[in-house]
């Protein structure tokens, strides 16, 4: 057995184990294909897939921080009612919550740059409540949100944003809950998405390309000028 060192775009430098019998090419190869995987012993495959993981700083795997990314998580933001164990609010009440908070978050997220998904987990273990997810267009965006976003307070509790490993999240989700046949339920290790009414999700992102297409021609003008 060997060690090899490697790279992986966006990722800090590596260490496997691997055959002596496997040229370079086949060995990038084979490390490239199992990267975030369960075969990949060395990388948690859930803090790749899903930016968190439940035995955080304790994991036997290495939870490799991207060094640029299009995705920020923040943290253990949304503070879901219907966790309160003394909550008398109705399912109407809990989706109007939910709603005030997704069109104030995704305003401000708006504000460094073109947000093309966000998304808030409805798990309850402490590494996925309350987190926001939100994939930027532009990399460069996403770091301007996270380095402004760490200086802020949202709701009285101060934001802890960063850099986040997802590209995928459909690969993120869980597929069983999205059938209504997850039996982990809050506690599952993969994400259980809030879903926001698709009447105000439709009209923010109607709302953020027009803002940004009246950017374009002010810009066009001036340029012409």
């Amino acid at each position: 057995m060997q060690f090899c060192k490697i790279t992986y775009t966006g990722f800090e430098w590596q260490f496997f184990v691997l055959p002596f019998n496997l040229n370079k090419t086949c060995r990038e190869e084979y490390l490239a294909s199992i990267y975030g995987t369960e075969k990949d012993k060395v990388n948690c495959s859930f803090y790749f897939k899903i930016g968190a993981c439940r035995h955080g700083d304790r994991c036997s795997r290495k939870h490799v921080k991207p060094t640029f990314s299009q995705t920020i998580l923040c943290s253990n933001i949304y503070q879901n009612p219907a966790h309160d164990t003394n909550c008398n609010m109705s399912e109407e009440q809990i989706q109007a919550h939910f709603d005030d908070f997704y069109e104030d978050f995704f305003t401000e997220l708006c504000k460094y740059g073109e947000v093309e998904e966000m998304h808030v987990c409805d798990n309850v273990g402490d590494h996925l409540i309350g987190n926001v997810y939100a994939r930027f267009r532009y990399e460069e965006d996403a770091q301007k949100a996270v380095d402004n976003l760490n200086q802020r307070f949202y709701a009285g509790r101060p934001i802890y944003a960063e850099l986040s490993p997802v590209t995928d999240f459909r690969e993120a989700c869980c597929r069983q809950n999205e059938n209504a046949e997850c039996t982990r339920g809050g506690f599952c290790n993969f994400m259980h998405l809030k879903e926001v009414s698709r009447y105000l999700k439709k009209e923010l992102f109607a709302a953020q390309r027009n803002f940004l297409r009246e950017q374009r021609r002010v810009k066009r003008e001036k340029s012409e000028i």
